[in-house]
């Protein structure tokens, strides 16, 4: 069974940049496809990154593909999202969650992955 924890949340001014860090356990990790989603309260859970098992696709839909970076250290068992520019609007909770899959294919849907964090909170201010 595999368990992620996210990490590195805070509050950071509007045009900071924050990394989050997603740490797996259990399992084969360098064998999941990891992806991030946000979601606020209220709203839909939102799809911003996901990469394979080597890191070597990466998907992000084009309304953060400017300012967000995945990448993975399978070494680390670790996922990262560099989150750069932020604004208000990305204030907001990140999880990250995890599939078996040696594909290429990255599920942008939540319902594509099996294992979830508990998410780590950015607050951007203005």
């Amino acid at each position: 069974q595999v368990q992620v924890v996210e990490s590195g949340g805070g509050l950071v001014e509007a045009g900071g940049s924050l990394r989050l860090s997603c740490a797996a356990s259990g399992g084969i990790v360098r064998s999941y496809a990891v992806g991030w989603f946000r979601q606020a309260p209220g709203k839909e859970r939102e799809f911003v990154a996901a990469i394979n098992w080597s890191g070597g696709v990466t998907s992000y839909p084009n309304s953060v593909k400017d300012r967000f970076t995945i990448s993975r250290d399978n070494a680390k068992n670790t996922v990262y999202l560099q989150i750069d520019g932020l604004n208000p609007e990305d204030t907001t909770v990140y999880f990250c969650a995890a599939k078996y899959s040696r594909r290429t294919y990255l599920p942008q849907s939540g319902y594509g992955y099996n294992y979830w964090g508990q998410g780590t909170q950015v607050t951007v201010s203005s």
